[in-house]
Formats: structure tokens, C-alpha cells, sequence
């Protein structure tokens, strides 16, 4: 890949195996919107940026080649090898009817805290109403870029709140889970840093001593948030998922990189539900 600067713009050239609107609906992320003009408009980890797919090239807006370089190519783990990835995953018959349908769907590297987050927010609820909610969280109490959406708010700024502070977002009984991972991230209990030192079965234990906080979620968080690819989070579709293709687990081959394969499989499986 390279960067070139045309017209106020930075082009990175030569993205393959990426495709930038599956990555971001694939229910990985909330915080992108995408605008008429064809740009996705989103600010991860306080970087705001403006990016629009042409085939294998990424168009930005509002960064800087530095940023591109340090943290949207890690973002959208653009330096992982995917082309070599897929093929393994295509020897799997469910695995490769899930990438011919969605064959650019890469894992983001997210922030961990807005990860938590998102997820708590993500309980019993849908990706509209997620977002909705997420978006309310961020303009009430996040700080303001220039240009672009609120960034998401630090856990100490939550972390003093009472769960009528968080009335306005209408997140119902999730406020008071909220509430008590802000409290435990700003005081240390939860440390990403060490989280991420963990084996997973460890940080899972650990995240699951959140209030609110179960498997599900904290999976969530160690796959998206601190990029352990080995982890599966079990929702109702990967559930349907396992039982109907893989009642013994995934392939052992794929054991390091069965969140990813998830993500696939997830994806196809939203989209033809009486065919997981």
C-alpha cells in the first residue's frame, strides 16, 4: 500500500481484501454514518477521519498522512494478511459461503473501553437503538472535536454520575452497568493493559466481575476491544451458527483466528436467517 495527497485528500492505494461498508455494519462498530456523498463520517479513539472506498483505493478526509499510517491502517487492520487468512478459511464449506458473501469484512481494532461500553449497550437491543444510544452517551458527556462528533467519554467523567444523570439516553437498565464499569475502569480494578497480558479465559473472568457484565459481553470486549482473535463471542446467531455447522467447535486449524472466522459467519448468518 501507499499514500498519495491529491487535491487535499489522501489516497491509499493497493487495499485488498477489504470492503469498507461491510466492515462497518457487520455489527462490530457504532459510531460510523454514512453520508450522501458516499463518505463514512466516524471518530475512533478520539481520530476523526472522512473515508470513501474505489475499489483498492481508501479516500480520507480530515487526517493527516501520520494518522493514516499509525492508527487507520492498524484501525482497520490493514496490515494483516487476509488474502492468506481467507484462503485457509475457504477449505471450510460454511466458512467460504460466508466469505463469498461478505469477502472484505475485516476485525476493527478498537478503543477497549468504548468496546465495554458499546457492548453493555449492546444487551437485548438492536443496532439502530445502539447506536442511537451510543450517540446520545457521546454528545451528553464526551468531549467536542473540531471538526466532527463528540469523542467518547473518559471513565472518570462517567464514573461520578448517578443513573438518573443518564436518563436522557434511554438505555434503560443498562445505565446502572454503565455506571459500575466506569467506576471500576477509573479506579484500576479493570485494566486494559493487564487484560490484554491475561490469558483469555482469565480477562473473561475478570471483565465478568462488571455489573451486567457476562461471557457474552466480555468477549465482545476481548475480541474488538483488545484484538484476541482466538475468542468467539456466542450470541443467538453464532449459537444457531455452531449447532447447525459445527456441533464439535470450529476446525482446530482455525482455533487462533475463530473471532474472526465469527465475523463471517455472523455476518451471513443476520442475512440469511433460515440458513445459518
Amino acid at each position: 500500500m501507499r499514500i498519495v495527497e491529491k487535491d487535499g485528500r489522501f489516497l491509499l492505494q493497493g487495499v485488498h481484501c477489504f470492503h469498507l461498508a461491510h466492515t462497518l455494519e457487520c455489527g462490530q462498530s457504532f459510531r460510523w454514518q454514512l453520508c450522501e456523498d458516499g463518505f463514512w463520517e466516524g471518530i475512533a479513539a478520539g481520530h476523526f477521519c472522512r473515508v470513501r472506498q474505489e475499489k483498492t483505493v481508501l479516500i480520507f478526509t480530515h487526517t493527516t498522512r501520520r494518522q493514516i499510517l499509525d492508527f487507520w491502517i492498524p484501525y482497520f487492520c490493514l496490515d494483516e494478511d487476509y488474502a492468506a487468512l481467507c484462503r485457509d478459511f475457504r477449505t471450510d464449506p460454511a466458512l467460504a459461503r460466508a466469505i463469498r458473501f461478505a469477502p472484505g469484512i475485516r476485525l476493527l481494532r478498537q478503543e477497549p473501553w468504548e468496546t465495554l461500553c458499546t457492548f453493555i449497550i449492546s444487551q437485548n437491543n438492536h443496532i439502530p437503538r445502539i447506536r442511537g444510544i451510543v450517540g446520545r452517551l457521546c454528545d451528553l458527556f464526551g468531549s467536542r472535536t473540531a471538526p466532527g462528533p463528540a469523542a467518547f467519554p473518559d471513565p472518570k467523567e462517567l464514573s461520578g454520575l448517578q443513573v438518573e444523570d443518564l436518563a436522557p439516553l434511554r438505555c434503560g437498565f443498562r445505565a446502572k452497568y454503565l455506571l459500575d464499569a466506569a467506576q471500576k475502569v477509573s479506579c484500576g480494578a479493570i485494566d486494559f493493559a493487564q487484560l490484554s497480558q491475561m490469558s483469555a479465559e482469565e480477562a473473561r473472568q475478570t471483565l465478568c466481575g462488571i455489573y451486567g457484565v457476562g461471557p457474552k459481553v466480555a468477549d465482545c470486549v476481548l475480541l474488538y476491544g483488545l484484538h484476541k482473535t482466538q475468542v468467539i463471542p456466542m450470541d443467538v446467531w453464532m449459537k444457531r451458527v455452531m449447532a447447525a455447522q459445527y456441533p464439535a467447535g470450529l476446525p482446530e486449524k482455525f482455533a487462533p483466528y475463530g473471532g474472526i472466522a465469527q465475523q463471517y459467519l455472523f455476518h451471513y448468518a443476520r442475512h440469511h436467517a433460515s440458513k445459518p
